[in-house]
């Protein structure tokens, strides 16, 4: 009687010790700002140079310009090599960076979900790196643009065929003042 006592006992707890499924990396990353002349209303205290207008979220209008100008690049599988369609792109960005040097870039380097995320997190850098290399090549100051690697973590296609890992192996722009 112990036994069998035992027995459904543990059968009824052991679901209980089940894992959780992964809930595949669409958790919000956050964000972090720099505050130095604009206080927490978003208004540019250093004067009104234009590039402080803000839209209703607070954020910069200017940034969302560049935001919207500033396209993305995609890789190759297992690839950190510019094709020529990605060096036409960074070009085309590159003029855009020229025309309004007050804009500073984050570059963003992905992959797609395939490999280690280990593996992921250093291609994703080396794809920013080569971007940020080529714009620099291109007349675009280096002090002007930052690099970071998000592996597989923010795909922009979350299905698991070759058309959404092609979408997911890219660089993005992400503009700052």
């Amino acid at each position: 009687m112990f036994w069998l006592l035992l027995v459904v006992l543990t059968l009824a707890l052991a679901p209980g010790c089940a894992k959780k499924p992964a809930t595949g990396g669409n958790e919000e990353q956050p964000v972090v700002t720099n505050v130095s002349d604009k206080d927490v209303s978003g208004v540019d205290q250093s004067g009104m140079s234009g590039s402080g207008v803000t839209d209703r979220t607070g954020q910069d209008a200017g940034l969302q310009a560049a935001s919207a100008a500033l396209n993305r690049i995609h890789f190759a599988f297992d690839q950190f090599s510019l094709s020529g369609e990605a060096r036409r792109t960074l070009t085309a960005n590159a003029d855009y960076l020229r025309a309004n040097p007050g804009i500073k870039v984050k570059i963003e380097g992905h992959c797609d979900e395939r490999g280690s995320d280990e593996y992921n997190l250093a291609l994703g850098e080396r794809r920013a790196q080569a971007t940020k290399d080529y714009l620099a090549s291109l007349g675009i100051s280096s002090s002007r643009l930052m690099t970071i690697s998000y592996g597989e973590e923010k795909p922009l296609d979350p299905a698991s065929n070759e058309a959404a890992w092609a979408k997911n192996r890219r660089a993005e722009f992400s503009p700052a003042r």
